[in-house]
C-alpha cells in the first residue's frame, strides 16, 4: 500500500474552534498534514484521505511549543468557512458606513 502526506499552511484572520481541540486556538499560520493511501487495482491513481492533523501551539508547556492533533478535513473546512464569515462581518459595518456617508 502506498502513503504520500501532503503539508499545507492555512491562515485563521480571527480566534477559532474546531471540533475535537478542546480549546480556542488563537489567530495565526498553521500547518496542516493530510495522509493519503492509494487505492490499489484501479487503472488510474486515485487517493483516499486517511488523516488530517493540525500543528497547533502546545496547550502546556514553553514558547514555540507546538503539538500535532489529528482532526476531521470536515472540521477543517467548517472552521475556515467560520472565519472567512467572521471576515465578511466585520468589513460589512465598513462598507454600510461609507454607504451612509456618501449618500
Amino acid at each position: 500500500m502506498t502513503i504520500r502526506s501532503r503539508r499545507e499552511s492555512v491562515t485563521f484572520r480571527h480566534p477559532f474552534r474546531i471540533n475535537g481541540i478542546d480549546r480556542l486556538l488563537p489567530a495565526g499560520s498553521y500547518d496542516v498534514v493530510t495522509d493519503e493511501e492509494m487505492i490499489e487495482g484501479l487503472s488510474f491513481p486515485c487517493w483516499r484521505r486517511i488523516a488530517t492533523m493540525i500543528t497547533v501551539p502546545a496547550e502546556s508547556g514553553g514558547a514555540g511549543m507546538t503539538e500535532m492533533l489529528s482532526i476531521g478535513s470536515v472540521d477543517l473546512a467548517d472552521a475556515q468557512a467560520a472565519d472567512a464569515q467572521a471576515a465578511d462581518a466585520q468589513a460589512a459595518p465598513a462598507s454600510v458606513a461609507q454607504r451612509v456617508a456618501h449618500d
